[in-house]
């Protein structure tokens, strides 16, 4: 079975982690027996634009074309608008720009099916391509398109309808995102398939800790919806009955000055420490050298770093409602606590803190669930029999 997979979201020399779950689901199915080809459209970043800011300078630094795990990925460039302008026509603008390497692959790899990571633009810009080919075309939906670009404007909203409208399958990573079209005509197309993890990522022994601290970690954008500010108000009621807690935050982004600015007005300085952004290799060894991983966040359309964090057996703890609340069984694998709600994140992280018995459970569990359900190989199966179903 010949896939062609058109996703912005992918690793490159611009972010070597920017979609790596897209990748590592392609490395999956062709592991299972798919050949897959790869078109990940860049934004197009002339001079002298690309002298402008280093964003931009990095954007057009990335090569044409990669091989990444023996899989071809290619680059090429399509016109974007800073700050979203026109965003409503970006599929349309992306069509343009893949338009002639999707022919010249089509040469010799006439595939079978085409694959987009999130309806807009990836989507569009497939749905219009696929005007010429015909072939089965299936959206996967990350959280995106569901929690931002259908309340971005009217136009937002009638290019993504368009767009699942016309697919064959659309793909959403949880139930959550599912759920939130259930009035829709297309609803019936929708099938959920959460993402997964990398075998080699899950621990085969949970780490035995030493010291008498405790490690809490988080690991995501530094923005408003992850909820980070939870945990250091919950943490700066704990710390006088448990003065050996650590916390270490691990990402960047704009909201990072107004955690340090709760940190330093909790007179945290000494207990929680920002470790920026980390290779991925990086952010497992300190998932597995933690005690507890809380991410409180309220806009997540699944959760990857919940899975990989409960592959190293540790627990976790998530919003309630959100698309982790596929995965987590509140207080056998993991625990699930209301949005903003200080006192009963403070209560669980208390649990936690005082019961190594408890913690240790529950992340043996967390463990045992991920190896069970949320590999990439079980993923790939259950997309491999989505294309099967589509092509006849």
């Amino acid at each position: 079975m010949k896939v062609l997979v058109i996703s912005h979201m992918y690793p490159s020399t611009f972010n070597k982690m920017a979609g790596i779950f897209v990748h590592q689901q392609v490395k999956a199915l062709v592991e299972q027996g798919c050949e897959v080809r790869v078109i990940s459209p860049v934004p197009w970043a002339p001079f002298p634009i690309n002298k402008v800011s280093s964003k931009w300078k990095r954007y057009s630094q990335i090569p044409t074309k990669a091989i990444m795990d023996n899989i071809e990925v290619f680059y090429p460039r399509y016109i974007e608008f800073p700050k979203g302008f026109l965003f409503h026509k970006s599929g349309k603008f992306m069509a343009k720009g893949i338009d002639r390497i999707v022919n010249n692959i089509y040469k010799d790899f006439k595939f079978d099916i085409i694959h987009s990571h999130v309806a807009l633009p990836d989507g569009y810009a497939s749905m219009v391509i696929n005007e010429k080919y015909n072939v089965p075309h299936i959206v996967t939906i990350h959280g995106q398109d569901f929690q931002n670009t259908i309340n971005r404007n009217l136009e937002c909203k009638k290019a993504l309808f368009e767009v699942l409208n016309k697919v064959d399958k659309i793909i959403t990573v949880s139930s959550k995102l599912k759920n939130i079209v259930k009035d829709e005509a297309f609803f019936h197309k929708i099938e959920v398939i959460n993402n997964g993890i990398d075998k080699k990522y899950i621990a085969e022994k949970v780490e035995e800790l030493k010291g008498d601290e405790i490690n809490l970690l988080s690991a995501s954008n530094l923005k408003e919806a992850k909820g980070i500010q939870f945990n250091i108000k919950a943490i700066s009621n704990l710390i006088n009955k448990y003065p050996n807690i650590q916390y270490s935050i691990i990402g960047d982004g704009e909201y990072k000055n107004k955690l340090l600015e709760l940190v330093e007005e909790l007179g945290l300085k000494n207990n929680v420490g920002f470790l920026g952004k980390l290779d991925y290799d990086k952010v497992i060894e300190n998932m597995r050298s933690c005690h507890i991983f809380s991410l409180p966040s309220y806009k997540e359309g699944f959760g990857m770093v919940y899975i990989e964090a409960m592959a190293q057996g540790k627990p976790v703890i998530g919003i309630k409602g959100e698309g982790i609340t596929d995965v987590i069984d509140n207080g056998v694998n993991g625990f699930l606590v209301e949005r903003e709600n200080v006192q009963e994140l403070e209560s669980v992280l208390e649990l936690l803190i005082k019961d190594d018995l408890k913690r240790s459970n529950i992340g043996e569990n967390a463990k045992e669930t991920v190896l069970k359900n949320y590999t990439w190989d079980e993923v790939a199966k259950r997309t491999i029999k989505v294309y099967k179903s589509l092509i006849k």
